[in-house]
Order: C-alpha cells, then structure tokens, then sequence
C-alpha cells in the first residue's frame, strides 16, 4: 500500500488553488475588459512635444512619432512590441476573402484577429517607411506635418478595410438621432446625421460585427428642450437622460458590460458635455468622449477622449469659405475679430484692442472690412479660447490659408495623434498675450512659409463633406475613434 507524502498532499492542493485564484482574478472582465494591448503600432509617443499640444502617454491612441523632414520620418522614441504574437493572426486573406477557419470563429474573435492584423500591417508600414494599398490612393499623406505619415496612411487603409460601427436605435427624437447641422455646435450633427442616414461604410449591420458603439445622444438638443427656456446649467437632467440610456442599452445588449463602456462613445461640441461623467466616474470611465470641450483642467483624459474640431457651419453650407492668398499678398501681422467671452479674451482685448496696425484685434469689425477677406489677408490669425477652450477660428484659419496662433491653455487639439501642430501653428499661452506681437515678428520668414504651406497642405483634414470622402473632417474623426479601438482588447464572449 502506498505511504502518504504529508508535504506534497497539503502543498499541491494550495499551490493548485494559488493558479486557479490568479487566473480568476486576471481572466475576469473587470479586470481584463479594456486592457490596453501591449502590441499596439500606437504605444510609445516621442517624448519631446509640448504639453500645448498634448500626446497622448499611454497605448491608448498615442500619437504617431514625430517627422524629422517633410521627406524622411523618424521613429525615434517610438518602438511597438511584438509580445503578444499576434501579428501574423488574420481576419480574411490580403486578396478579401475569408478563411473557413476564420468563418467558424465567433463574431469576436473574427474582430480581434483582423485587429491584430491592422496592427502588423501598420508596424510593418513604420519599419519600411513604405506606402502600400491595395486600391490606387486619391491621397497619400506626406511630409513632418504629420507624425508619421507611413503609419497614419496604413492605419486609415486598416479603417477603411476593417472598422465598424453600431448606432443603437433606442430613444426618440428630438433627445436622440438628432443633431443640430448648423451653429458653431454643427459637428456633433453632422457626424449624428452621417452616420443615421444610413449610408456610411462604417456601419456594422449587426452590433455583433461592431468594433464600436455609438450612443445617439445630442446634448445641444437636450440643453435646447429640456433647459428651455435657457437658465443656469444644473447637470441633473443631462446626466441623468445619458446615465439612463446606457442602462436601458446595457439591459438589452451585453457590450456595455463587456467592456464597461471601453468601446462605447458620444459625440458632442456642447459646453455642457464634460460634465455627463461628473456625477458617476466609475460607470463613465471608459467610455470616450469626442468633444469639442477638450479641456484637460476638466477631466478630458487625451489617452481616452478625442478632440473635436468645432465648426461655424451657416445654413445651406458645410463650413467657412476657402479664400487662400499667396503669402505676398497677405498685408496683415495677425487679424482676430470676435466677442469678449472668456478671460483669454479678456487678456487680449486688453492688450491688443484696435490699437495697433499689424495685431489688428476687434470686438466690431467696422463696416468697411470683410471678416473672411481679413483673415485671408493676414499671415497669422488668432485663435483664443472663449467661454470654453475650442474655438471655429482654428477651422476658419485653416481654410483661409492663415497660420493659427493658438491662444488658450489646458487645449488637447483636435487629431494630435496624426496631425504635428507644431509644424504648422504656433501657441501663445494667457501669460503671453501682451507678447504676441514679439513673438510673430521673431519668426523667420522661411519658418512662416514652411508654415503656410503645411496648413493648405492639411486643409483637407478640416472640410466636412456630405457624405464624408477621404481623409475629410468626419472620416478624421472616425479615425481617431479606430485608434482608440485599435489600442484596447476586449475579452470574448463565447470561443
């Protein structure tokens, strides 16, 4: 009869409960849901920007790395890992089609095996500074006004190729799926109505082949609706019409839980929307905000939130008119006209305000000058923050041709993971306002046209069209929403 082995029967049966206790821990969604993957191509940002325009420091969307000309891309500081192995898993084959072992894979999986093919494909684009794409490119992004132009191209062929997303169809209007498509909170309509029409590529046609989900709310309408007529801001109301939505979503559906929100998202330009998250953190602190009230002094966190570009879209249009002027005719220093809304603009105005000939800053543009020609005549056009950090100027400056001066503090700005502004704007801080004059003349007139150039060079970017075509306003938004998804790894529902 065999003897018993005291040591090795007590210490077997503990080590055995130790494995399986850490595999729980470390397997369960709380814990492994939005864990940021380890081989993501968009993991180590350069570390010399300035926090004027921040970087983002964690895998989570980190900026591409920085150019060292407009011919050559460096990728100094800027290393992706390998660890994980999966950079040789694929969703379909390079000429489309689908494997049957891919076919047998649960919605899920299929989804994070072509992620992890977009994320070889880009590291692939980085290591060879190649451009390849399977379709002739009506545009290929080049030159240091971009990160690195060969990840970002990849990147978007990847979206192109890959992303989709799911619009929940709860709620009526006018609270949900429907948008304001004019005003300077346009943008949060427009990319509500581009995705509700129902045409855009990037719909998933079942939420189960979704890399995201799209929360249909628009905060203007319920500041219109439900504080009219207009009083002081009291979050209650708002915070609770969205904290209810997502309970009615995460009832009916399992992604929410899935992910705690990690691939869910709301777009808005309202002031108001910060401020959602504020009464619940826990149940909001994974969910991605795309505002244009990217104030990182309120909890806009860039490794998770995205920058919207806010534009004054009149009606019957789709934004500020394009009237580019070739540098020697541009006879103005700086041009800004404008309310005084916000102590940035405070500062300016008491600097600046119609007293001198080549900062030419008024509160009422007299009559006799046009405010687009103006902008159009100026090397340099003034971008102060208002009531809130995001200002139209910024899109109006670069559709004029006009180099942005950013005037503002605690700014994250829009596409800082693709687009280097330090190429082609500069940035004046509050406590430098009385300088701003010192500061345009001291920049050397090669620099200025570097400058110019970059900015009609990336005009593109900043153009909203209906419906959205390459590289535009909205396809830039829908990229930076990818990067998010690109950079986070959900657990799987079912094998």
């Amino acid at each position: 009869m065999a003897t018993l082995n005291p040591t090795r029967d007590v210490v077997f049966p503990v080590l055995l409960f130790l494995l399986l206790l850490l595999a729980f821990f470390y397997l369960s969604p709380r814990n492994q849901n939005f864990l940021r993957t380890t081989d993501s191509p968009f993991s180590t940002p350069p570390s010399d920007l300035q926090t004027t325009h921040p970087t983002v420091q964690t895998p989570s969307a980190a900026p591409l790395p920085s150019s060292s000309s407009d011919e050559n891309v460096s990728t100094r500081g800027w290393v992706p890992s390998n660890s994980t192995g999966g950079a040789s898993s694929t969703s379909a084959s390079d000429d489309g089609s689908v494997s049957e072992e891919i076919l047998k894979m649960s919605p899920e999986m299929q989804i994070e095996k072509g992620l992890a093919k977009a994320r070889a494909a880009i590291r692939e684009a980085i290591r060879s500074r190649n451009y390849t794409s399977e379709k002739e490119e009506t545009f290929i992004p080049r030159g240091n006004v971009y990160r690195n132009p060969y990840a970002f191209h990849q990147s978007y062929i990847e979206m192109e190729k890959r992303f989709k997303i799911w619009t929940y169809t709860e709620g009526d209007l006018p609270l949900v799926h429907n948008g304001p498509v004019n005003s300077i909170y346009a943008t949060e309509g427009q990319f509500m109505d581009e995705l509700e029409r129902g045409n855009s590529q990037l719909l998933a046609r079942q939420p189960d082949h979704a890399h995201v989900f799209y929360i249909p709310i628009s905060v203007f309408r319920i500041a219109q609706y439900i504080y009219s007529p207009p009083v002081n801001y009291s979050g209650n109301y708002l915070e609770r019409l969205v904290t209810d939505y997502i309970h009615v979503i995460a009832d009916k559906y399992p992604y929410w839980n899935r992910s705690t929100g990690a691939d869910h998202f709301l777009v808005s330009c309202h002031d108001w929307a910060p401020g959602i998250s504020t009464v619940h953190p826990d149940l909001y602190k994974n969910f991605i905000r795309v505002l244009c009230n990217a104030n990182t002094s309120e909890r806009f966190k860039p490794m998770r939130d995205i920058s919207l570009p806010e534009v004054n879209i009149p009606r019957g249009k789709l934004g500020p008119p394009h009237l580019d002027k070739p540098p020697n005719h541009r006879h103005i220093l700086a041009f800004f006209a404008g309310r005084e809304s916000g102590y940035m603009r405070t500062l300016l105005f008491n600097s600046w305000r119609e007293n001198d000939n080549e900062i030419q800053v008024y509160e009422h543009l007299p009559k006799n000058k046009s405010y687009s020609e103006s902008m159009a005549d100026s090397r340099f056009c003034l971008c102060p923050s208002g009531w809130e950090v995001a200002s139209p100027r910024i899109v109006e400056a670069i559709a004029a041709g006009c180099v942005p001066v950013i005037i503002s503090d605690y700014y994250v700005l829009p596409f800082s993971e693709v687009l280097d502004w330090s190429k082609f704007s500069i940035h004046v801080p509050s406590n430098k306002i009385p300088e701003i004059k010192r500061i345009l003349k001291a920049v050397p007139i090669s620099w200025y046209l570097k400058m110019q150039k970059r900015v009609r060079q990336l005009q593109r970017h900043f153009v909203i069209n209906r419906p959205a075509k390459p590289y535009d306003l909205l396809n830039m938004v829908f990229h930076s929403i990818w990067l998010r998804r690109l950079n986070v790894r959900l657990p799987l529902l079912s094998s």
